[in-house]
């Protein structure tokens, strides 16, 4: 992608609303314009994160054996007044009225839409289990929606649902889609730590909040240092036999400001004990027959008897992520993205654009990355060097590739690391080699 052509309205000074660091950023990045409180237009470079963190959360979900489909924004108020949630969820709930006077509201969340789904076409244990999942815009009207996509009445969200016969095989559903969670967010690059959680308006009586490290985050959190540690990148996983232990293994608590769990605590882990801050971006809920039971999704089992159906919800704040992400890695100067969902792999930046020779050495990078495969932003346009290097270091590409005319004298270009600030000089041979692999 040429710079030159590319729709990215950076701001050098931040608006007054933002609060946060991620807020701060994404709009001096040119990622998000605020249409109204609490909702975001995505903007082209805040989009190529959002899809890429959306396909990593679906890969992963495909991986476990769920099934994507697409639920509606727009949701029967009947659906809800069925299982009782109707009057009693709140305000946040966007309650509307269409022409023929018919209740409907814009979805907070699918737990009803997905039973009624359900229902209708299961109806024997051999037909279970089942796993399903979407990636939708969700809306929460929160009273005072701030913190830009962290905390907006707007959202995108992964939410899956696990339909089984008995306890058993829902608490297989939710071990398999917690080992998952660990999975999706190392991949993003983040650290999660999974802690025990209140269910809130979902209801059930087996909740955890996924956690990711930020030393800006919402919340104060106790864990044990294992996690520090702890990866499943590559570990294949016997879902039968290894699961629950490793579950088990490791589930934190919130420390908050309760001294008697506090005391607990540092009496069961000691010097394993670390507290810290983190930005809930996960949560997952066993519930049981909440919903299977009001709303009469039933199986008939193995001894002939109808029984109401197991469930339970999985939820990922997709948008969410792409603040927290920023939350969790930047410095001064700007975004520090994870390869995993930057925007962009490589930055080519060529310092000279009316200097023929770096316009055809910058131009031969471009083409030989492009033809690799590799996303590739390449600043070909007639600014200061240290406009570019400023915004470059904003965005937060990975890598910058910097093409001067200095540097071509002596047949050499910079490679940049925005993580650790390292520069090396090499050919633009060797540059093309160390990317590539």
């Amino acid at each position: 992608m040429r710079l030159s052509r590319y729709f990215l309205p950076t701001l050098k000074e931040t608006p007054a609303e933002a609060q946060i660091v991620s807020h701060r950023l994404m709009l001096r990045a040119g990622m998000i314009r605020q249409a109204s409180a609490g909702i975001y237009s995505w903007l082209p470079l805040g989009l190529r994160v959002l899809r890429k963190i959306e396909q990593i959360v679906r890969e992963e979900q495909d991986a476990l054996g769920c099934h994507e489909m697409l639920m509606p924004t727009i949701q029967s108020a009947d659906l809800w007044r069925e299982s009782g949630r109707y009057d009693a969820y709140g305000p946040e709930m966007l309650r509307i009225r269409d022409r023929h006077d018919r209740d409907l509201l814009y979805g907070p969340t699918n737990e009803e839409q997905i039973t009624e789904i359900v229902r209708a076409a299961v109806t024997s244990y051999r037909q279970l289990p089942k796993l399903l999942y979407h990636i939708q815009w969700k809306f929460r009207d929160e009273v005072r929606p701030r913190f830009g996509v962290m905390r907006g009445r707007e959202f995108l969200m992964k939410d899956a649902y696990s339909f089984d016969l008995d306890l058993a095989g829902a608490r297989q559903s939710y071990n398999k889609m917690f080992i998952s969670y660990l999975r999706s967010f190392e991949r993003l690059g983040l650290k999660a730590i999974p802690m025990r959680a209140e269910s809130g308006p979902i209801g059930g009586d087996m909740s955890h909040e996924f956690v990711i490290l930020a030393d800006t985050g919402e919340s104060e959190i106790a864990y044990h240092r294992d996690f520090l540690n702890l990866s499943l990148a590559g570990r294949s996983i016997d879902f039968e036999a290894d699961l629950q232990p490793l579950v088990d293994s490791y589930v934190a608590q919130y420390a908050a400001t309760d001294e008697e769990r506090d005391r607990a605590l540092e009496a069961s882990l000691g010097d394993n004990l670390i507290t810290g801050r983190g930005i809930e971006v996960g949560h997952i809920f066993y519930f049981g027959t909440k919903y299977a039971r009001p709303m009469n999704a039933r199986v008939t089992a193995p001894d002939g008897e109808p029984t109401d159906i197991q469930m339970g919800s999985y939820g990922i704040g997709v948008s969410r992520l792409v603040g927290a992400i920023i939350e969790a890695s930047h410095d001064d100067a700007g975004i520090v993205w994870p390869k995993s969902v930057a925007p962009f792999a490589v930055a080519v930046i060529n310092l000279k654009a009316t200097d023929p020779d770096c316009a055809a050495a910058s131009e031969g990078l471009y083409r030989s990355l492009c033809d690799a495969d590799i996303d590739v932003l390449y600043d070909d346009r007639d600014e200061r060097p240290g406009v570019k290097f400023a915004e470059m270091d904003l965005i937060g590409i990975p890598w910058q590739v910097i093409v001067g005319p200095k540097g071509l004298r002596a047949g050499l270009v910079e490679l940049k690391d925005r993580a650790t600030g390292e520069r090396r000089e090499m050919s633009a041979e060797a540059v093309l080699s160390a990317l590539l692999k």
